[in-house]
């Protein structure tokens, strides 16, 4: 079984979010704690739940995760241990902000068995986190690095963010270099989006903030991917690259397309077939669950061509890409003939131009 939990408190809405998230000035651990027991019970009723009997990964995000105390990831850590076993190698992340991080909860983290840190750095550059609404500084970033490491993880994960507005004047090698420079095991690299009822898409609106062209978006993408082969780094998924044994375990499974849980409010589930959400806001999700109603908001059950669709997309989106002979002889050759991708051991691997053009490869193919 692969977990994933959804905590969904931050201090503030970053200017690009659209995830499910609650600003709370304080944390409520014991409604939070309180409401993830009801939904663990109620996955009890679900027919597939027995043929995952072990736990493989749990994956704390947000929201941000550590913003709940370290007794409370502790104590919901030792509920899924009384329930299931865990498996002794089982990879446990928690999803931190680097201005949460102290010495002493890095510590309280790894009491819990949380063993992998996934680090939301974005930027290095203050006026780019200012922008973005980020809680942290630039000087706070190297200090959690050494607080985690002296309180015993090494396997710790960085986000970034590439595709910023031209307007921010974003140094993108430099932001590379000072994220090299701190020596991370793993790194999420993400484009910019400009999401529906966000404060970026506020600013676009009124002509305050303009989405990157996307020449400039494909040149930064192939800078980071380039950076990362020079590193060391394996690029194994359209947005992550690990050194050598450090490939994320949990969302690898996702790409794998196979049965996941989720816990907490928006979180998503896939089991034998059926994908299924919970209830999207923490208010509504808190109250459905101190009164004992469902929590799931809605399921799907996926037919042959949607389980072809995600086949194609999830396959084409890794370094392992697909066997040669699930894409159509014409379109696999075109690919390669454009550089898009490269054919081995009868497998078919996008390279990063053809990851820059994923989507439409996938939609032109589905049908075929």
């Amino acid at each position: 079984m692969y977990l994933y939990l959804h905590v969904p408190f931050c201090a503030r809405r970053c200017s690009y979010c659209d995830f499910a998230i609650a600003v709370r000035r304080e944390t409520p651990d014991q409604e939070y704690l309180d409401a993830i027991r009801v939904d663990w019970e109620a996955r009890r009723s679900v027919p597939a739940w027995e043929a995952s009997p072990e736990i493989a990964t749990i994956y704390f995000g947000g929201g941000t995760p550590s913003r709940l105390r370290g007794e409370t990831l502790s104590e919901i850590i030792a509920m899924l241990r009384r329930d299931r076993a865990v498996a002794a190698d089982a990879e446990i992340t928690i999803e931190v902000n680097p201005d949460d991080v102290t010495r002493e909860r890095a510590e309280r983290w790894r009491t819990a068995g949380i063993n992998r840190i996934s680090l939301g750095v974005q930027s290095h550059d203050a006026g780019v986190l200012e922008w973005m609404h980020r809680t942290h500084t630039a000087e706070q970033v190297p200090a959690a690095i050494a607080a985690l490491r002296q309180a015993g993880f090494a396997n710790i994960s960085m986000d970034l963010i590439f595709g910023l507005p031209v307007s921010l004047d974003r140094d993108l090698t430099r932001d590379l270099e000072r994220t090299f420079a701190l020596e991370p095991t793993h790194l999420s690299l993400y484009g910019l989006t400009i999401e529906p009822h966000t404060p970026l898409a506020r600013w676009t609106n009124r002509g305050e903030a303009t989405a990157i062209p996307d020449e400039r978006y494909a040149t930064e993408y192939l800078e980071v991917h380039q950076a990362l082969v020079a590193h060391g780094f394996e690029h194994y998924e359209v947005s992550n690259a690990g050194l050598p044994g450090f490939r994320a375990q949990h969302n690898s499974a996702y790409w794998r397309a196979v049965d996941y849980v989720g816990l907490g409010p928006s979180a998503h589930s896939l089991l034998a077939g059926v994908r299924s959400w919970n209830v999207r806001e923490w208010a509504e999700f808190s109250r459905l669950a101190q009164a004992g109603e469902r929590l799931e908001a809605g399921s799907e059950a996926l037919d042959p061509a949607a389980r072809r669709l995600e086949e194609l997309y999830l396959g084409l989106r890794t370094s392992d890409g697909l066997a040669e002979g699930n894409l159509p002889a014409t379109a696999r050759d075109a690919w390669i003939s454009a550089g898009w991708a490269t054919r081995s051991d009868g497998r078919v691997r996008l390279t990063a131009e053809g990851w820059l053009r994923l989507d439409a490869l996938v939609t032109a193919i589905a049908d075929s």
